[in-house]
């Protein structure tokens, strides 16, 4: 199993589509920082076949220090989430 990152990505995207390597490294950035935005703006992105990124709300809980065993307040807070669509999903079966 390899781990790609963002680089590599943008340099197969730039191999399939002609585009050189600093467009097409500028296009998934552009597409990144705008599905960000969105979810922080409290949209829900879908992208039909490979999934949907949403918002999620974490309720407030109370937790346990590891160090020191005393309980802590967590906050709220929203958190990302991604469901992955059919066609992703049969990619990796």
């Amino acid at each position: 199993m390899a781990i790609v990152n963002k680089d590599q990505l943008a340099k197969s995207v730039a191999e399939r589509t002609g585009l050189n390597n600093s467009q097409a490294k500028l296009a998934l950035e552009a597409t990144l920082e705008e599905i960000a935005a969105r979810l922080g703006g409290g949209d829900e992105v879908r992208l039909t076949g490979f999934g949907k990124f949403s918002v999620s709300q974490r309720a407030a809980r109370e937790g346990r220090n590891p160090q020191t065993g005393a309980t802590m307040q967590i906050p709220a807070k929203r958190v990302p989430k991604f469901g992955a669509g059919a066609e992703l999903k049969n990619a990796v079966e």
